[in-house]
C-alpha cells in the first residue's frame, strides 16, 4: 500500500521535528546588572564583548567564547606574535651566535670600506681646493681678476666636502646602529637555543 506524498511528508516532518527542536542551542551570559541569563534567541551586541557560553538542549556546555581582550591584552598579543615572527625570522639567518658575529664582521668591514672611501675623497676634495685657492691666489697677487669658473669650482670642491661628510656622518650612525643590532641579535639567538650570551 503506497502512501500520498503529503503524509510521507508529514511523517518525515513528525520524525525530524524532535531532533530539530532538540538540536536548539541556549546561550548564557552575564547582563548589564551582573544577572546570568540563559536565552534561546542569542546574545545581545552589547554582551558579547564580555565572553558566553553555549549549552545544548540539557544545559551542557558545548562552546565557550571568551571575552574580548582588553586594549592591554591585545597589545601584548600582537607584541608578542611580532616577537614570535621576528625570532623565526631570526633563526632563518642565524643557526648560532657564532654566525651573528660573522656577519656583524662583514657588515662593520663593509660599513669601513665605505668610510674609508669618503674619507679618502673627503681629503682629495679638501687638496683640490688648497690647489684652486692657491691659483686664486696667485691671481690676485698678480693683479689680476680671479676667473668665474676657478671661484665656481672652490664652491664645488666645498660643497663636495660638505656632502662628503654628511656621508662620512651617515656610514658612521650605519655602524653604531649596525653594532646594537648585531648585539641583540647574538643575545636574542643565544637565548633562543638556550646557549646564553
Amino acid at each position: 500500500m503506497s502512501r500520498s506524498p503529503v503524509l510521507r511528508r508529514t511523517l518525515w516532518l513528525g520524525l525530524l521535528l524532535p531532533l530539530w527542536v532538540g538540536a536548539t542551542e541556549m546561550y548564557r551570559y552575564t547582563n548589564a546588572q551582573g544577572v546570568t541569563v540563559i536565552d534561546r534567541q542569542g546574545v545581545p551586541s552589547e554582551f558579547i564583548a564580555k565572553g558566553y557560553e553555549v549549552l545544548n538542549d540539557q544545559g551542557r556546555v558545548v562552546r565557550v567564547v571568551p571575552p574580548a581582550p582588553t586594549p592591554e591584552e591585545l597589545q601584548k598579543l600582537l607584541a608578542d606574535r611580532e616577537r614570535a615572527k621576528s625570532d623565526a625570522q631570526l633563526l632563518r639567518l642565524y643557526s648560532s651566535p657564532e654566525d651573528v658575529d660573522r656577519a656583524r664582521a662583514r657588515k662593520l668591514a663593509e660599513l669601513d670600506g665605505l668610510i674609508g672611501v669618503a674619507t679618502g675623497n673627503l681629503q682629495a676634495a679638501r687638496l683640490q681646493q688648497a690647489n684652486l685657492q692657491k691659483q686664486a691666489a696667485d691671481q690676485e697677487r698678480a693683479g689680476r681678476q680671479v676667473p668665474e669658473q676657478l671661484l665656481g669650482q672652490i664652491v664645488s670642491q666645498r660643497d663636495e666636502q660638505v656632502r662628503l661628510k654628511q656621508q662620512i656622518e651617515r656610514h658612521q650612525a650605519m655602524r653604531k646602529k649596525a653594532e646594537s643590532s648585531f648585539a641583540a641579535d647574538r643575545s636574542r639567538i643565544g637565548e633562543l637555543l638556550g646557549q646564553g650570551r
